[in-house]
């Protein structure tokens, strides 16, 4: 698949074995992984995190295979969903790093670039997320106001 802001296609990766059901290994016990995944969530800890830790100190190749849900999925059930998805909270991150740089290093002609492009991510995203219903329909993306929206 090519990439979204370049004319050249990606290296493939790795690809998980395919599987229906837990490994026999793994640890199966429902009530204990979701509550871990409560009090990591308690904790700040974000969804991508959670499954490494599960998978790395708790014996659980995929939260997935063992529950039947996904850990967003266990979270929103919870009440405990974050307020702004993971994915677009790591982009306005990453252009609120951008915009720092460009603050102390003005002539960045490249840096500058990947703001835009990185911006433009965002915008895409938000226009989905308010589509789709998770974010509120008058959400916007402001630079200004970024850094204020992820301290909440």
């Amino acid at each position: 698949m090519a990439r979204m802001h370049a004319r050249r296609r990606g290296h493939s990766g790795s690809v998980r074995p395919f599987r229906k059901e837990a490994p026999s290994w793994a640890n199966t016990d429902v009530a204990a992984i979701e509550k871990i995944i409560l009090d990591l969530r308690k904790e700040g800890v974000s969804t991508s995190k959670i499954g490494m830790i599960l998978r790395d100190r708790h014996g659980v190749p995929d939260v997935k295979l063992v529950t039947g849900k996904r850990i967003g999925q266990i979270l929103k059930e919870k009440g405990m969903e974050p307020e702004i998805p993971e994915d677009l909270r790591n982009l306005i991150v990453k252009a609120l790093g951008l915009r720092k740089h460009l603050g102390e290093n003005k002539s960045d002609l490249h840096n500058k670039r990947q703001l835009q492009l990185t911006e433009s991510k965002v915008r895409r995203l938000v226009k989905y997320y308010t589509g789709n219903g998770r974010l509120p329909k008058d959400w916007s993306y402001k630079p200004e106001s970024a850094e204020i929206l992820l301290s909440r």
